[in-house]
């Protein structure tokens, strides 16, 4: 098993485990290649959920340029949903898994089709 593998099998884990969602590995294994080498590195590969500067480059970068979504107090909205969802006091929010969960709260899905 590949690294990558590995780190999708831990992902939708964490899907399951924290998140109390059933994943669709299709769609966890294109969120998790559309994050790059990102998730091979330690720091990068996690999102500092309380750094209102991080918050909001995953809206800018991920949400705004990645999804095409418009600005708006609804992005703020999810992302905060997200993060609860996976659990606040969870040290280690995965990237890809939040992006996944982000993703599917928006419906799009097809980004990655």
């Amino acid at each position: 098993m590949s690294k990558r593998d590995e780190l999708i099998e831990q992902y939708a884990d964490d899907l399951r485990s924290k998140c109390g969602m059933s994943p669709d590995m299709d769609l966890l294994r294109k969120v998790t290649i559309g994050c790059g080498p990102s998730i091979y590195n330690a720091d990068a590969s996690t999102v500092a959920s309380s750094d209102p500067e991080e918050l909001e480059r995953i809206k800018k970068n991920f949400l705004m340029k990645k999804l095409g979504l418009g600005d708006g107090p609804q992005l703020d909205e999810a992302i905060d949903s997200v993060i609860t969802t996976y659990g606040k006091s969870n040290r280690n929010k995965y990237r890809a898994v939040v992006y996944y969960m982000l993703a599917k709260h928006f419906k799009k899905e097809a980004v990655y089709g």
